[in-house]
């Protein structure tokens, strides 16, 4: 299964479950009694709040998937050629070398969303997921400006 799919059938799975949850809120609040009013609208918060967290994430991939889309188009995609593991995963000492590479071209262009795409990919490579997620959202907030 595509990671598409499966991100598309988890968040069914996440609505589903949302509309189960915030039901019960609803049944707690109906019951009249102050306590269980109280845990009904904190049970229909955490629905809601999900429901947004799903959406973003959904939102964050979509908007990765045409940045891609876009720089492949244009071939800036980086080549993905570095050494693995038997195990599959990419050897750390190359990943870290082709970084460095992909750090000094974000420096030198800081507003070009190519580079911070090219860079997060890196950082992805490297094993900072959180880096390259923040990387990421750096290259679609310079996408979404050159754009305007």
């Amino acid at each position: 299964m595509s990671a598409k799919r499966a991100a598309i059938v988890i968040a069914v799975v996440f609505v589903a479950y949302a509309v189960l949850l915030g039901w019960r809120g609803v049944l707690l609040i109906g019951t009249g009694d102050p306590v269980a009013i109280g845990l009904g609208i904190a049970v229909l918060v955490i629905p809601l709040l999900g429901i947004y967290l799903v959406w973003r994430e959904l939102q964050f991939g979509r908007r990765t998937e045409a940045l891609a889309g876009e720089l492949e188009t244009d071939g800036g995609l980086p080549v993905d050629d570095l050494p693995r593991r038997p195990s599959g995963r990419i050897d750390r000492a190359a990943a870290d070398a082709a970084f460095l590479k992909y750090k000094e071209e974000a420096e030198a262009a800081p507003d070009d969303w190519r580079v911070w795409f090219r860079l997060s990919t890196a950082y992805d490579a490297a094993g900072d997921r959180k880096r390259a997620r923040a990387t990421m959202r750096t290259a679609i907030a310079h996408h979404d400006q050159a754009v305007r």
